[in-house]
C-alpha cells in the first residue's frame, strides 16, 4: 500500500435484520410493556379475578346452586336471548345507518352523525328514565310498553346503537369504489355489488361491532332497571338479578351469576373474533 493511500475506514457494525428481532420484543421497550401490563392488571384482570374467587367462597356446590336456580337460569336465558336479538338488529340497522352516513348526502347529516354517539355520553339511568317517560304509562305518544320484554329490547338497542355503526363507518370510508363502479359498468345490479363486493369487506367490522353490542347488552343495568319492572321469569335480566342478590345479602351468589355472565361474554367475544380471523384468511 502506498504512503499516499487513505487508511481503510472501519467497517460499520452489522445491523440485525428485522426478521432476526424476536417477535415478542416490544417496540415501546420493557418499560412501556410493563406499564401497559400493570395498568391492564389493576383495571381489568385483578377485579375480574376477585369476582371469580369470591364466587367460589362457598365451594363448587354453592356456586352450582346459585347459578342453577330457576330464577337465575330464567334471568340468564332471557339475558342471552335479548342480547343476541339486540346484536342481530344492530347488524342490520347499524350497517344501514353507516351506509347512509357515508354514501348519502342530506340536510342535518352532521347532527345525525353526532347524535349517534349520544348513548356513549348519556348516563344509562337517564336513558332508562327517558324511555320510561316516552314509552311508559303516561306516554305522550300513546305507546305503553313499560315492564315488557319489548321495553328491555328497546333499552338495549338504545345503549348499543353506536357499536356497529362506528365499526363499519371507517371501513366504508376507506373502501375502494373502483371495483363497484367497474361492476356497475358491466351491468351488475346494486344488490349484487353490495353482496359480492362490499359486504365481504364489511364482515369483520360488522362482527366486531356485533360482539361489542352483545357484550354491552349482557352487562347493561342502568337503562333496564326502571323500564323492565324486574319481573322474575319474564323481564328480569341477570344484571338486575345480581343487584337484587346483593340487596338480599347474598354476595357469593351474586358473584357466581356475575362469573357466568363474564364467561358468556368472553366466549362470544372470542368466538366472533375467531370467526372474523377465519373469514379474513379465506378471503385472501
Amino acid at each position: 500500500m502506498s504512503a499516499t493511500s487513505a487508511p481503510l475506514a472501519p467497517a460499520p457494525p452489522a445491523r440485525a435484520s428485522a426478521g432476526s428481532r424476536p417477535a415478542w420484543r416490544s417496540a415501546s421497550g420493557p418499560l412501556g410493556l410493563g406499564v401497559a401490563t400493570l395498568w391492564l392488571s389493576v383495571i381489568v384482570l385483578l377485579p375480574l379475578s376477585a369476582v371469580v374467587v369470591r364466587s367460589l367462597d362457598g365451594g363448587l356446590g354453592a356456586f352450582w346452586d346459585a347459578v342453577s336456580s330457576r330464577q337465575a337460569l330464567a334471568a340468564l336465558r332471557f339475558t342471552v336471548l335479548v342480547s343476541l336479538a339486540t346484536a342481530a338488529i344492530n347488524v342490520v340497522g347499524g350497517t344501514l345507518i353507516a351506509w347512509v352516513l357515508v354514501r348519502d348526502q342530506f340536510p342535518g347529516k352532521r347532527i345525525v352523525n353526532a347524535l349517534i354517539d349520544l348513548p356513549f355520553a348519556l348516563p344509562t339511568i337517564v336513558a332508562g328514565l327517558t324511555l320510561l317517560t316516552l314509552y311508559g304509562p303516561r306516554s305522550p305518544v300513546g305507546i305503553d310498553i313499560a315492564f315488557t320484554q319489548a321495553a328491555v329490547l328497546l333499552a338495549l338497542l338504545f345503549v348499543t346503537l353506536p357499536f356497529v355503526i362506528r365499526s363499519v363507518q371507517p371501513v366504508l370510508i376507506e373502501l375502494d369504489r373502483e371495483m363497484e363502479e367497474a361492476a356497475l359498468s358491466l351491468g351488475a345490479r346494486n344488490l349484487t355489488i353490495f353482496r359480492r363486493i362490499v359486504l365481504p369487506n364489511l364482515v369483520p367490522a360488522i362482527l366486531s361491532g356485533a360482539a361489542l353490542a352483545f357484550a354491552r347488552a349482557v352487562g347493561e343495568f342502568g337503562s333496564i332497571v326502571l323500564i323492565s319492572g324486574n319481573i322474575p321469569f319474564d323481564t328480569q335480566v341477570s344484571s338486575v338479578y345480581v343487584f337484587k342478590l346483593i340487596e338480599s345479602d347474598a354476595p357469593v351468589s351474586a358473584a357466581a351469576v356475575s362469573t357466568v355472565l363474564l364467561l358468556v361474554s368472553l366466549g362470544v367475544l372470542l368466538g366472533i373474533r375467531a370467526l372474523g380471523h377465519w373469514g379474513a384468511r379465506h378471503d385472501r
